[in-house]
Parts: C-alpha cells; sequence; structure tokens
C-alpha cells in the first residue's frame, strides 16, 4: 500500500499558497478496502484521486468561479470523519409529496444507515440503497452507470468525491416499472471540521417513472467549518419521468460544492425542484442534457440567503437533438449581508432544429447590504429554434407595502406577504404540497 504523503503546494517563488486537503493515497485505499469493493471501482477512485491531487484550488481568474472567492476556505483543517451522532429534526423526516413514504433512508456519513419502508418498491425490482450497499449487491449496476454521466475529473470537488465518497444513495428502476410511492433520502451530516463527500446515482429505465426527493442537511456548528463535495448523476431513460425533488438545508458553517448532471433520452421528461437556504458557501453545477428527440426537462429553483451567506448557481441547457424542450426559473431573495450567483446557458447543438429553449431568474434584494449577480446566457448553432431569457434584479417596492401597511397590515408582516407573492410563479410550479408548505416555512424561518 501506498505510504502517506499530505498535499500541499507552493507558487513558482517557493511562497507557500493555499494549503490543499491533508489527504493521501492512502486515505482512498482505506475507504475501497472498508467497502470492500472491486478492483474497477478501486482504480476509478485511483484515477480520481490523481486528478485531484493534479488540480489547484479554483480561483477567481476562472470564469465558472469569477464571482466566488474561496481564499477564505482552510482545506487542509478538515479531516474525513464520521458525522456527529445527532438526531435528525422530525421535521426532516415528514414526506413531502404524499401521505407516507414509499421508504426512506437517512445516511449519514461513517454511521450506520438506517431504512424505513420500501416492501412494494423492493417487489417492484426497485433498487434504492444507500451506497455501501450498492457496492456490495448491485456492483454489475453500479459498473454500467457509474460516472457515465459526471465524470469524476470534471473539476478540483468532483474529483474529490470521486475519490472519496463512501455515503449517498443509488436509485435503479428497471424498464416499464413505475414506482408505486415516493422515495426520500436524507444525507445528515452534523459537525464540525470534517470533509463529507457523497454520491447520489440515480437510473431509469426505458418507460419506467419515479418520484424522489433528496435532502442535505446539518444543524450549524460553530466549532469551525465543514465541506461537502458531491456529485449527483441521473439518467433518465426512452420514455421515462422522474420528479426529482433537492433540497440543500447545510448549516452555515458548510462550504458545499456539488457537481450535479442529468441526461434524458428519447421522449422522457424530468421534472427537477431545487432548493437552497443553507451553507456559509455553495457552488452548484447543475447541467440538462437532452440527448435525443423529444427529450423534455424542466428545472425550477428556489433560494433564499441571509447573514453572509454566498450561494452560487450554474445551470447549463444542452440541447444536444431536435424537438428537445428545456424550462427554467430560478427565484431568490436575499437579506443581510448575502450574496447569489446565477449563470445561466442554453446551448443548442448544430443539427437540433425545432429546439423550445427558455430560462429566467428572478432575485429581491431585501437589504442594502445583499447583492445578486444574474447572467443569462445563449449559444446556438441551429436555426430553427424558440429559445428565450431573461433576468431581473428587484428590491421591495413601496407601493405594495403602503397599499398592505394602510389596511392596517404592520410592515413586517406586509414584507413577508409581498415575499409570499415573489415566490409565487415557483410554487406554482412545484405538483407537491409538501414541498410547497416546507419552502414557505423556510421564507418564514429567513425574515423571522
Amino acid at each position: 500500500m501506498p505510504s502517506r504523503a499530505v498535499v500541499r503546494r507552493k507558487s513558482e517563488s517557493g511562497a507557500l499558497e493555499q494549503q490543499d486537503f491533508a489527504l493521501a493515497e492512502t486515505d482512498i485505499w482505506q475507504v475501497s478496502e472498508r467497502l470492500g469493493e472491486p478492483d474497477w471501482l478501486r482504480h476509478k477512485r485511483l484515477d480520481a484521486w490523481q486528478v485531484c491531487l493534479s488540480t489547484p484550488l479554483p480561483t477567481t481568474a476562472e470564469e465558472p468561479w469569477r464571482r466566488t472567492d474561496l481564499r477564505a476556505l482552510s482545506p487542509g483543517q478538515v479531516v474525513p470523519a464520521p458525522a456527529a451522532e445527532i438526531d435528525v429534526p422530525a421535521v426532516l423526516l415528514q414526506p413531502l409529496v404524499s401521505d407516507q413514504h414509499g421508504a426512506l433512508l437517512i445516511v449519514r456519513p461513517g454511521l450506520p444507515v438506517a431504512r424505513s419502508g420500501g416492501e412494494g418498491t423492493d417487489s417492484q425490482g426497485v433498487v434504492f440503497v444507500d451506497w455501501a450497499t450498492a457496492v456490495r449487491e448491485h456492483a454489475d449496476l453500479l459498473h454500467k452507470n457509474l460516472g457515465k454521466t459526471v465524470q469524476e475529473g470534471e473539476g478540483k470537488f468532483s474529483a474529490l468525491a470521486g475519490a472519496l465518497a463512501a455515503d449517498g444513495v443509488f436509485l435503479y428502476v428497471p424498464a416499464g416499472v413505475h414506482a408505486s410511492a415516493p422515495l426520500h433520502s436524507i444525507l445528515w451530516a452534523p459537525g464540525s471540521r470534517r470533509l463529507f463527500t457523497s454520491r447520489l446515482l440515480i437510473v431509469l429505465e426505458d418507460g419506467a417513472s419515479a418520484t424522489f426527493v433528496h435532502e442535505s442537511a446539518c444543524p450549524t456548528d460553530r466549532g469551525g467549518s465543514s465541506i461537502h463535495a458531491g456529485i449527483v448523476e441521473i439518467s433518465v431513460g426512452a420514455g421515462a419521468n422522474l420528479k426529482f425533488v433537492e433540497l440543500q438545508n447545510w448549516g452555515t458553517h458548510m462550504w458545499n460544492f456539488t457537481h450535479e448532471r442529468a441526461r434524458v433520452r428519447r421522449d422522457g421528461n424530468l421534472e427537477w425542484i431545487f432548493g437552497a437556504v443553507g451553507s456559509h458557501l455553495t457552488k452548484n453545477f447543475s447541467d440538462l442534457d437532452l440527448q435525443e428527440r423529444g427529450a423534455q426537462g424542466r428545472m425550477s429553483g428556489f433560494y433564499f440567503a441571509d447573514g453572509g451567506q454566498h450561494l452560487d448557481h450554474d445551470t447549463q441547457q444542452n440541447h444536444l437533438a431536435e424537438h428537445t424542450t428545456s424550462d427554467l426559473l430560478y427565484k431568490g431573495a436575499l437579506l443581510g449581508k448575502s450574496r447569489s450567483v446565477w449563470q445561466g446557458m442554453i446551448y443548442v447543438a448544430p443539427g437540433a432544429q425545432k429546439t423550445d429553449g427558455y430560462q429566467a431568474n428572478r432575485n429581491l434584494v431585501l437589504s442594502p447590504g445583499a447583492r445578486a449577480d444574474s447572467i443569462p446566457g445563449l449559444e446556438i448553432l441551429a436555426d430553427d429554434v424558440r429559445c428565450t431569457h431573461g433576468a431581473t434584479v428587484g428590491q421591495l417596492e413601496d407601493e405594495p407595502l403602503f397599499y398592505l401597511k394602510s389596511r392596517g397590515i404592520p410592515r413586517h408582516e406586509a414584507e413577508r406577504l409581498v415575499v409570499d407573492g415573489f415566490f409565487d410563479p415557483i410554487m406554482q410550479r412545484i405538483p407537491f404540497e409538501g414541498v410547497r408548505e416546507r419552502f414557505k416555512q423556510m421564507i418564514i424561518d429567513k425574515m423571522g
């Protein structure tokens, strides 16, 4: 087994630069051996580790990171460690898309996984398991699908997750199977000065359908910063239908980095709902690849930042075939000295005629010290398409506030009502009452 060698970097002048992660190849071997991985999976980890080792931390000189500065990040002060043994709050355990779960997985890095329900989905041949079980019992499916949507080497943090992740969820729905009840997983990672890594792999074969809710969360810990690096891979087969709700509710000590991509094949459909209210800093790459004729995807994003939070969402809608449709709407509000960044791109490949692409980002700045950057983009290489985009950044208007106060409503309540109205278009796009109620409660909590 290779000897341990901590990663350090120096500039050409010899001066010590920002410290890198205090990791070594022995850490990757230990993860692989603990899971009992086959050789091919161990080699994937080691390849990802080499990429992580050779890739410096991103800087603002790189276009995707130009508005997100990581100089305050201290990767050398975090270590891979089990999550703190803190109970999951009851509110996170409640079903969000129906009266009950089809199955519930609670993943706590380094600790035993809890599962409840799922007997009905198991009888349908649906695989809904934690990562260790996936490696142990479904290595053939992992071999077929892992790393096909998100390459571990796409960036520093995807390589880190590809090298170290031992926690996560694997969902597989066989061809023609309609998962009978919603599936729900929680990545619960409390604790300070910890490095958490995770993988989420979702595969729907042709003609399948499923509804899946995944939440990443932890309470704020004043003992020091933690880091999460994650990969989310989604494959929607021909004629398949996936409703995926993804919630980010990290404590404000967490630095969160994720690379996410969904690929949709012929006549497949993806409803992707994203909500983010937590973390100290988030950098999230979310790509939608419409690979074959008739593929459709709708992305609905909700975010609310306060204090000194920094939320950076980088979205890409890639129309790679003719007669494909995408529809993106992200709406966010900001309080305190928080900052949001949204960078969006619609790409239409040569020959992808009859494309219909839409993207919009709307921001409501509620405090003088808050800031929102919104950068939409189009790259169109076909001539028979309909693509539109828009972005706005605004403040609370005096007229509706005056109207509400003139009817005896206190200013704070009037502001909350106006914010509710601002987010209403996003709420109308969400087909699940439980998710809408969670988002509304998040608004109340932020404004409280």
